[in-house]
């Protein structure tokens, strides 16, 4: 049946940034679809009660608490996945993000520091996994991007830059990888995590980007997770170098940061 290749019976699975949000719903949705799985971010708290979740769907869960910006530290989850679940088939890269800067502010330091952490750290992770997927015949990767990949708009530079990075990389390391390793990846809108919380608990804030959003809501980081599931089983198993876009049909920025022009310094 078309249903049961959703299943992942017996997978194992990194996570990254799965303590909250996005990474953790994967993470919740991965096992629910029968995989084990290793889940890392900084707070232990917040992965102790993913990990809670897991293992009470009868899946188990390795937490390991880390800074993933140390990229030996990302490289290193791979390992222990070999090592606690004796196998890794599929690695969400979810870790990322930057805050909006202006132009003038952005320095070259900060704009390294987007690519490092939104993709550097996907890179030293996966390039960690190709050998343990290829032991067990091969894997998948998702990588979480962003639809500001793609759109223009004042005050995403680094950002923007980082994650348009991450959806190329993701379509060059299909290529690198096939045909045993698929590597996707999600663009994704603005979903309502707790990076978003400022602006949802706004009410003039959050209507306004409702209205610029074609489905007139904010996303649900389930909705994500769906989509991971979807793109690390054999229901896309022909699917590799994707770019899936779950960001209820924004065709430019839904959040306005209001950035004035610049002004010329003597006026």
């Amino acid at each position: 049946m078309v249903i049961d290749m959703l299943g992942l019976p017996g997978a194992a699975a990194v996570v990254t940034g799965a303590g909250r949000g996005i990474g953790a719903a994967s993470a919740i949705a991965l096992a629910e679809a029968g995989a084990d799985v290793v889940i890392s971010a900084r707070t232990a708290e917040q992965l102790a009660e993913v990990a809670s979740k897991i293992e009470a769907l009868g899946r188990r869960a390795v937490v390991v608490p880390a800074d993933l910006s140390d990229l030996d530290a990302a490289a290193g989850l791979a390992q222990a996945a070999a090592e606690q679940l004796g196998r890794l088939d599929v690695v969400v890269n979810n870790v990322g993000g930057t805050v909006p800067n202006t132009f003038l502010t952005t320095t070259s330091a900060f704009l390294e520091d987007a690519f490092h952490f939104n993709v550097a750290t996907a890179h030293a992770l996966t390039r960690a996994a190709v050998p343990l997927m290829l032991d067990g015949g091969g894997g998948s990767v998702v990588n979480i991007s962003s639809v500001m990949g793609r759109l223009a708009g004042r005050g995403y530079l680094a950002y923007g830059t980082a994650k348009a990075a991450l959806a190329h990389y993701t379509q060059l390391a299909a290529a690198d990888l096939a045909p045993r390793i698929r590597v996707n990846a999600i663009a994704v809108g603005s979903v309502r995590t707790s990076a978003l919380d400022v602006v949802a608990r706004d009410e003039e804030l959050r209507t306004a980007m409702e209205g610029a959003t074609p489905l007139r809501r904010l996303g649900h980081p389930d909705e994500v997770a769906a989509a991971v599931l979807f793109l690390a089983s054999r229901a896309a198993g022909y699917t590799t170098g994707a770019v899936l876009r779950v960001d209820g049909g924004i065709g430019a920025p839904n959040l306005d940061l209001n950035l004035p022009d610049l002004e010329h310094p003597t006026k």
